[in-house]
């Protein structure tokens, strides 16, 4: 889970109209960005390849292609561009046409899900210590791909949106909303998987692992490698840790 700030609670609906920034500079972000979102999506493919759990955000997309029998990677763009539009009923006349770009973000992310179940495609663990190592790679790199993402600051993933729209239009922090989030996804992931398939498969210890262990391994990874990669972004929108 990952942990927020306080003060991010307050903060209105990101995708943030910036001034003064040069082509270049928003060349490098969306270069840091889009290898967030493959990072992540990297580390989603390895997570179903480890058979040990997804993590809570694709269990409801991943329970979606099991009982359709459909690719992974489609379910998640279908999955996210619906986050999108319950955005607007939320948000009503707050929700502004920009925010739509979240719809390329989800084409993108279930575009590079399916990239990445190719690119592992033949590699398998063996054995429940195999399953471990997929797991433990898979949880590096989906909290690399988050925080390469969130330093880029270029628009939030469409999961992430959803959570900051209920967040505004409830006035409950951000954190619970995000709790509340991840718990609906499982819950709902669950009930599909029992009454479709009669297996809760994809939802193991991994997902609670994920649940728990994404954060601390953003936070982690943050001390060595957010400096860095916000330099290599010029962002103006660096944050006081």
């Amino acid at each position: 889970m990952i942990k927020v700030a306080k003060s991010e609670s307050k903060k209105s609906f990101p995708i943030k109209t910036e001034t003064n920034v040069s082509a270049e500079v928003w060349a490098r972000r969306l270069l840091v960005y889009i290898s967030g979102l493959f990072l992540l999506s990297l580390g989603v493919a390895v997570s179903i390849k480890s058979g040990l759990g997804v993590s809570p955000v694709t269990s409801f997309p991943f329970a979606l292609s099991v009982v359709l029998d459909m690719d992974v990677g489609l379910m998640s763009t279908i999955v996210f561009s619906f986050y999108v539009l319950l955005q607007i009923p939320l948000l009503r006349r707050n929700f502004q046409l920009k925010n739509l770009f979240q719809l390329v973000i989800a084409s993108m992310f279930g575009f590079f899900i399916t990239l990445s179940n190719t690119i592992i495609s033949p590699f398998s663990p063996e054995g429940y210590v195999g399953q471990l190592a997929f797991l433990a790679v898979s949880l590096v790199l989906i909290a690399l791909g988050i925080l390469f993402y969130l330093a880029a600051n270029v628009i939030p993933m469409p999961s992430e949106g959803l959570v900051l729209s209920v967040q505004r239009a409830t006035k409950v922090p951000f954190s619970r909303v995000k709790v509340l989030f991840d718990v609906t996804s499982v819950s709902l992931a669950g009930i599909l998987l029992i009454f479709f398939y009669g297996n809760v498969v994809g939802l193991r210890e991994g997902t609670v692992l994920a649940a728990l262990g994404v954060g601390k391994l953003i936070g982690i990874f943050s001390k060595w490698l957010k400096p860095p990669i916000l330099r290599f972004c010029k962002s103006a929108l660096v944050e006081k840790e």
